[in-house]
């Protein structure tokens, strides 16, 4: 039993450690999962404190976690433990039932699971809490109690500063799409399909054919037949991202933006009402800087044109603003706003408005990428 017991204790701990790590790493991130959660049980008076649960719910597990894997406290912390995974085993089979949101994101955007593949992966973890709830008097570390508790809390304030950290940084280990060094322009993609479907008009007869190799110029065939629908297929293409820019008449440029052969800068300004001034004003010094060198400097925003408008005061009349949705920018950079240097479909670099580059930095990177 003693091996069960450490397998337990043991295997349950590096998932906490790992899923703590991986969304703890990404608070802000982390804090949007939750906003989805308050939003869709109507606790929106509870959207303020998103930012600073999610720092304290990275830091427990984390916490937890560790606890496990050092033997430390677990006749105590074993409570929590129990509580804390029946708690989220109920609430991931009432996901996995009702959908709610499409995602717990219970390990960040390092691992996509379903709601049914959350809920069966915690029926995994409490059937060992159990073991380790029921047999938590049998554990025993040679440590003394106080040595335990000064390395749990330094573990824990460590965590939360780090999450902290990253919160006003960028995340050091970037899960998503754009990370730096990604290629959102992937060679060998696949091609959209098109297939037109025509119903003969006296048989009924239904036939699917791959455009353009149908008999469209072909009267007789026209006179028989009539265009019913289409189908599209785009199955084979293989998207290095879901990010749709449009221009202020509505113009779709996000391939010319982003596929951009020279150097492209954008800033990403998720909601001009909540931006931080600062950094936006440090951006904008950056963009007359750039532009007077002949680089392309753009801002994408999911503000409301009126709000753009009411923006361009403060800025250079010259900045131009481009609509994206405001979920997919915050997939594309935890900062708002936030800097991204594009080359040729390639993400170069991106930085936090804390750290925001100087011109001279700015310069030593463009000449060695």
């Amino acid at each position: 039993m003693r091996k069960t017991r450490n397998f337990s204790r043991i295997f349950v701990g590096v998932v906490f450690v790992f899923s703590g790590f991986v969304k703890g790493v990404d608070p802000l991130g982390t804090a949007y999962r939750i906003e989805d959660y308050l939003i869709a049980y109507g606790w929106e008076w509870a959207l303020p404190f998103t930012l600073w649960l999610s720092v304290f719910l990275c830091a427990l597990e984390f916490f937890l976690g560790m606890a496990l894997l050092l033997n430390f406290r677990l006749k105590q912390l074993s409570w929590i433990l129990l509580l804390v995974m029946i708690y989220f085993t109920g609430l991931t089979l009432y996901d996995a039932i009702y959908e709610p949101v499409p995602n717990c994101g219970c390990f960040g955007d390092a691992i996509a699971l379903t709601n049914w593949q959350t809920f069966y992966k915690n029926v995994i973890l409490i059937f060992f809490v159990f073991i380790i709830f029921f047999y938590r008097d049998k554990f025993r570390t040679p440590a003394p109690v106080p040595l335990q508790n000064i390395v749990l809390t330094i573990i824990f304030v460590g965590f939360t500063g780090f999450s902290i950290y990253q919160y006003n940084h960028l995340p050091l280990i970037d899960f998503r799409e754009w990370h730096a060094g990604a290629d959102l322009m992937p060679e060998n993609n696949g091609k959209t399909k098109i297939y037109v479907i025509y119903s003969n008009k006296e048989t009924g007869e239904v036939r699917e054919y791959l455009s353009p190799d149908y008999p469209w110029n072909d009267s007789i065939w026209l006179s028989e037949w009539e265009f019913v629908d289409q189908r599209i297929d785009d199955s084979d293409v293989v998207k290095g991202h879901n990010l749709v820019i449009n221009d202020m008449e509505g113009h779709d440029v996000s391939e010319f933006v982003i596929a951009n052969p020279h150097y492209q800068f954008l800033l990403v300004a998720v909601d001009l009402q909540t931006v931080n001034r600062e950094g936006f004003k440090k951006a904008n010094r950056l963009f007359i800087q750039l532009s007077e060198q002949g680089y392309s400097f753009i801002v994408l925003t999911g503000s409301l044109k009126e709000e753009i408008i009411a923006y361009k005061h403060f800025v250079d009349p010259h900045l131009d603003f481009y609509y994206a949705d405001d979920t997919e920018l915050k997939t594309v950079i935890r900062s708002n706003p936030g800097l991204i240097l594009l080359k040729d479909g390639i993400v170069i670099d991106k930085w936090h408005y804390y750290d925001f580059p100087e011109l001279e930095d700015l310069e030593f990177i463009l000449k060695n990428n």
